[in-house]
């Protein structure tokens, strides 16, 4: 069955070109007189030295035309056993990427923009940072009127180190940032979150900042392990979040799109990544509505009152209290969601991280985080559209 799915897949014709281009240049790197016996290993049809002298490229070119693509992979594979090509790696990636969720261009460019102001990395400088993720020394320079000799690592000394003339995003489109295989900007994703690469609060705040993007693309940044207790992040296809998620996001920013929706926004960013920040911005978010909404109702509060204070309060004005209604079911359901709303509260003292956490405190999964914040999304919810019915009321 697999090999039946190999040979259907359909692949675009430029990347299935750019994998043969690529394959020819890398066979052509090995001396004339080896060209022959590479392709015999790669199980490309037989010739002679004299053809292979020449044109190299031409001589790989002939016998790789006859292959279909799903031929190529294999070949391209074997070669890569053999030699270290990043050309080949990135276009053989691009050719097994076909059918994969697409991180588009725009979130790429978002995700750039993060580091317009800043350096990549805690820990290391610019160049350095950049050597760990692109073989630069093996790759050509950007220069149309460079010598043969200059590579990309030379561009990046010159403008990085020598002159200071590149800015962050002219290294990364100079290093193909906005063009290079998925695999290639997972590597980078994954290394500039590295614990290696941030400090710890520089860490966090990065992988949250980069998942705001990444997830409307269908991928998150997830904590694989951990490295002497630091997280260690992969990127991996984001589990699809609850149904109810957009609709919550479109009625908190029709409310109050700078501090009500934008803390919902944190919550979802944090809640596979960051179980215990999650949970905290969870209860922070009901406090946020209730707060907001306590005023727009011309009351007050005092900065002392707990999110369960403040939601009695709230429930006043909305005519929450389940003893304001007769109806049994209405009670139940009211009291429910007072449940909810005290629960929320109390979990968050308990696992979330506004308070230290001490030996023995049970840590929160992802799982936890996101009962958590649906529920408290869910609830921020009820409580704005009725707000909303309310204020519109005659």
């Amino acid at each position: 069955m697999q090999v039946k799915q190999q040979s259907t897949q359909q692949y675009p014709s430029a990347a299935v070109k750019q994998l043969r281009n690529a394959l020819a240049g890398a066979i052509s790197d090995f001396s004339a007189n080896e060209v022959p016996s590479l392709c015999s290993r790669l199980v490309l049809r037989d010739g002679d030295r004299e053809e292979s002298f020449k044109s190299k490229f031409k001589y790989a070119e002939k016998r790789l035309l006859e292959k279909s693509a799903a031929e190529l992979i294999p070949i391209a594979q074997r070669l890569l056993e053999e030699v270290d090509a990043y050309d080949l790696s990135e276009a053989l990636a691009k050719l097994q990427e076909t059918g994969q969720e697409r991180v588009s261009e725009l979130t790429r460019r978002r995700i750039m923009a993060l580091f317009n102001k800043g350096s990549y990395s805690t820990e290391f400088d610019d160049i350095h940072f950049i050597r760990r993720v692109w073989p630069t020394h093996r790759m050509s320079s950007v220069f149309e009127n460079a010598s043969s000799e200059q590579t990309l690592d030379d561009d990046l000394f010159n403008a990085l180190v020598r002159n200071n003339d590149w800015d962050n995003r002219e290294t990364l489109e100079a290093i193909g940032y906005l063009t290079c295989s998925q695999r290639q900007l997972f590597r980078f994703l994954e290394e500039v979150t590295s614990p290696l690469t941030q400090s710890p609060n520089a860490q966090t705040e990065l992988a949250t900042a980069i998942n705001k993007h990444l997830r409307h693309d269908g991928y998150r940044l997830f904590i694989a392990r951990r490295l002497s207790g630091s997280p260690v992040y992969e990127v991996q296809p984001a589990a699809l979040g609850s149904p109810s998620d957009d609709g919550i996001s479109q009625a908190l920013v029709d409310f109050e799109p700078d501090t009500v929706a934008a803390r919902w926004t944190q919550a979802l960013d944090r809640r596979d990544t960051d179980p215990q920040g999650a949970i905290t911005l969870a209860r922070t978010l009901l406090e946020d509505v209730c707060k907001w909404i306590i005023v727009e109702a011309g009351k007050t509060y005092e900065e002392k009152d707990d999110l369960p204070v403040l939601y009695r309060k709230l429930a006043k004005i909305l005519n929450l209290a389940p003893d304001a209604h007769t109806e049994p079911v209405f009670k139940q359901i009211l009291g429910s969601c007072q449940s909810v709303v005290e629960s929320l509260g109390s979990l968050r003292n308990k696992i979330g991280d506004a308070h230290s956490p001490g030996p023995k405190r049970v840590k929160p999964a992802a799982r936890h985080a996101q009962l958590a914040v649906n529920l408290s999304g869910t609830m921020a919810t009820f409580l704005v559209s009725t707000w909303a019915a309310k204020a519109g009321s005659p």
